[in-house]
């Protein structure tokens, strides 16, 4: 029953009480009875893809290691469809009881809701948030005999860049469109491509002239000869391209131009992403995000990890709260609009 049609049988003063007292009882669960009740159920771990992608080996590789922190079973579902949209859409209206999360693709995710794309339903702000999985830099790649070297290079070559690209929200069409956007450079981005091998495969052939890509796999195309990078489009070196300068510093960067790369960055950032229903209980919500902090920073998960290329960047649930509201509430109308006349020129 409500607490305002207890009201009316036992009056204000009593139900005010009562209320509180449940409230808090809700929020003040201890750990030791949190793990009571996660002990010997199914906990589902859903992710917006079919199985096979990055996403779901991810999932899969932390299942058994979460499974171990929670005392519960970890079981890996597959929702695919709009990108990830509709899995969302669905965790977003979920019991929120722990016993349904979500891997999602944080970077995607948060500029489909700020765009307002067709079929969102779901707030990021207002997920509960347990923590990024792995995040890195993205970088700007070119054929080995590319004229381009550096931004410079880029722009001095006097005719449109070509950028090759999977899909409107694959990270590789809108991460070139900020990047052409910020250099102030003419640019056109070509679709079509089936996914990042393909892409990169046309730049070494000579039929795409650049692809932005994430640095992880931007190591296994440059390993292999295939492709070279020109910069990290971020503030901050690829752990696997010590040598390769960022775009701050391989450009002269003014403030707009700097916002530009900036909250692309923070966007990727995002990376691969846990969260749970909104309207969690506080202890509950807590145990969880203690929970998936031990895994991904257990040194047999991270070892992992190392083996098979799938690397763990863990950051706290907090942070990881932090960048997204950064990125879908913290911008002002202006460069809102900014951001959305970007990804619609691609």
């Amino acid at each position: 029953m409500a607490c305002s049609m207890r009201n009316r049988w036992i009056g204000r003063l009593g139900a005010t009480l009562i209320c509180a007292l449940m409230t808090t009882a809700a929020q003040a669960q201890s750990p030791e009875a949190e793990a009571a009740f996660f002990k010997g159920k199914n906990v589902r771990l859903t992710v917006g893809y079919g199985p096979g992608g990055g996403y779901d080996v991810y999932a899969r590789m932390i299942a058994p290691h979460l499974s171990k922190q929670l005392g519960a079973t970890v079981i890996v579902e597959n929702q695919p469809g709009a990108g990830g949209i509709t899995a969302l859409n669905g965790t977003s209206v979920a019991a929120a009881d722990g016993l349904h999360m979500m891997i999602v693709n944080g970077a995607g995710a948060a500029l489909a809701q700020l765009a307002g794309s067709p079929g969102v339903r779901y707030d990021l702000a207002k997920l509960g948030h347990l923590g990024t999985v792995s995040a890195s830099p993205w970088l700007w790649l070119v054929a080995p005999e590319s004229k381009i070297r550096t931004p410079q290079d880029a722009l001095n070559l006097g005719k449109d860049i070509m950028w090759s690209a999977s899909g409107p929200m694959d990270g590789m069409a809108d991460g070139a469109a900020f990047t052409c956007e910020a250099l102030k450079m003419k640019c056109r981005v070509v679709m079509g491509y089936g996914g990042s091998n393909q892409a990169a495969l046309a730049v070494t052939k000579g039929e795409m002239d650049s692809i932005y890509v994430s640095d992880t796999s931007a190591n296994n195309y440059v390993k292999s000869g295939q492709n070279r990078a020109v910069a990290a489009i971020s503030r901050k070196r690829s752990r696997f391209f010590p040598d390769v300068p960022t775009i701050f510093e391989a450009a002269n960067l003014g403030p707009e131009q700097a916002w530009l790369i900036d909250f692309r960055a923070n966007v990727e950032d995002l990376g691969r992403i846990l969260v749970v229903p909104p309207g969690m209980s506080a202890s509950r919500l807590a145990f969880l995000q203690e929970a998936v902090r031990k895994t991904l920073v257990d040194p047999d998960m991270v070892a992992e990890g190392e083996r098979t290329q799938r690397y763990i960047d863990f950051q706290d649930a907090e942070t990881t709260r932090k960048r997204t509201m950064s990125v879908v509430a913290d911008v002002t109308p202006e460069q809102k609009a900014r951001v959305i006349q970007i990804l619609a020129t691609k």
